[in-house]
């Protein structure tokens, strides 16, 4: 009877253990930590006298043969890990237009309007500085992603008295940044596409479609059915990760009654919760870890890299397209439409976060390796470039926010009120601004 009751409480403590982690990695604070340390600790073991085990890392095989899966380590990482990463991006996507800030249009229209504007101008600024390079011109969409975990980690760590509307405007603007670089994956970077898997990959997409609206939520069904739609998506030509988008549109938002009653939340919020921990302590982690490595060969060497054209194209998207195109796109639909900026918000908060867009890791080093290849020197240089131009962007983006953190204390501290008691939000506004 002793030796049964030990077993339950050690069951109940490791289950206790195991929420208190998946809470932990839910913080997008220890996220961003997480994939900084990898990409740090990437960088310096390539740089290392032991170089030659990463590269050996890298490229060791494994999978099933049979299915044309036996893959090195460095492919599973960005199609088959990003593939959960791109699943929960899908989940929030999807929520948002279903019953977040994006199904509503006059709501929705600027920080949509500041993410096109943060997706074209880099990319015209990078094919503008590599024209007449054939291959260099193959990254003009690098410097157009945005990397929302180490955003937000950067917004969470500096802005603890910045406005709720900013860290919304964030999310809105990289859920969309999200959608457009899945758009782009999909349709340029397809480089052969075969017809037949893709409409097989209907077949176990549709059942796990299925599942999801009759509520069914055993992993012993709805894996099988994710992971057959993976393989056939990667059997098409098409990107593995546009898999985990397609997933995850069919979850369904808005929960039943009892739903409601029971959880209070909708499956996909639940499936997003669940599996946030999964993406941000392992899928992006182990990517980074396996994509940020690069032999940059000492401070010679980095500003060799950092003079080629395609680095200066990549930081140069990153550091001035990503703020001009943010800004820009916000001002033209708030001047000329009858969108406006959200009331707690102000120019200086908008150019603060136009400057945290620049910070484009994840998604940046993907369509690097998709542009360029692994292991070619312009996949080597734009790698060395999304990291330097990544940094460029978070430090004056994170001294910014900071000053305008520092003002909404002092506003909070001074008690600024309304006439009903509730800090009054413009005035606070103004008073930041001075």
């Amino acid at each position: 009877m002793r030796h049964t009751r030990n077993k339950v409480i050690f069951g109940r403590g490791s289950r206790a253990e195991n929420r208190r982690l998946g809470d932990i990695l839910r913080l997008e604070t220890v996220g961003g930590a997480l994939l900084l340390v990898a990409a740090v600790v990437a960088l310096v073991w390539a740089n290392s006298p032991w170089a030659a085990a990463y590269q050996q890392l890298r490229e060791f095989e494994i999978g099933p043969a049979a299915l044309h899966l036996r893959l090195p380590l460095g492919i599973w990482a960005a199609d088959g890990l990003l593939a959960v990463f791109f699943f929960v991006a899908g989940l929030e996507l999807k929520r948002e237009f279903v019953a977040g800030d994006l199904r509503e249009p006059a709501r929705a229209a600027v920080p949509v309007a500041a993410a096109a504007g943060g997706v074209l101008v880099p990319a015209l600024i990078y094919a503008a500085i590599n024209h007449g390079d054939g291959a260099a011109a193959q990254g003009w969409a690098i410097p157009t992603a945005t990397d929302i975990a180490f955003a937000l980690a950067v917004l969470a760590v500096v802005g603890r008295n910045l406005p709720t509307a900013l860290r919304k405007f964030l999310l809105t603007l990289a859920v969309v940044d999200d959608l457009i670089a899945i758009v782009i994956i999909a349709v340029f970077y397809t480089q052969t596409l075969h017809p037949l898997p893709l409409v097989a990959a209907l077949v176990p997409l549709a059942g796990f479609g299925w599942a999801v609206q009759r509520r069914i939520r055993s992993p012993w069904l709805l894996v099988p059915l994710a992971a057959a739609t993976w393989t056939l998506v990667h059997a098409s030509g098409v990107h593995a990760t546009v898999a985990g988008v397609l997933l995850a549109f069919t979850v369904p938002v808005l929960p039943r009654r009892r739903e409601r009653a029971e959880a209070g939340t909708g499956l996909a919020e639940r499936f997003e919760h669940a599996l946030r921990p999964l993406s941000a302590g392992v899928a992006v982690p182990v990517f980074a870890l396996m994509s940020a490595g690069v032999a940059i060969g000492g401070p010679a060497g980095l500003a060799e890299a950092l003079t080629q054209r395609v680095s200066v194209g990549i930081v140069a998207g990153l550091v001035v397209g990503k703020f001009v195109g943010v800004v820009a796109a916000t001002w033209l639909v708030a001047r000329f439409t009858a969108a406006r900026l959200d009331d707690g918000l102000s120019w200086a908060d908008v150019c603060g976060l136009a400057m945290l867009t620049g910070m484009g890791f994840t998604v940046s080093l993907l369509i690097t390796e998709l542009s360029f290849g692994p292991a070619t020197a312009l996949a080597t240089d734009a790698t060395i470039a999304v990291l330097a131009g990544s940094l460029a962007a978070a430090v004056p983006a994170a001294v910014v926010l900071r000053m305008r953190d520092r003002a909404y204390r002092r506003i909070a501290g001074s008690g600024q009120d309304g006439d009903d008691g509730v800090p009054d939000v413009l005035a606070a506004r103004a008073a930041a601004d001075r």
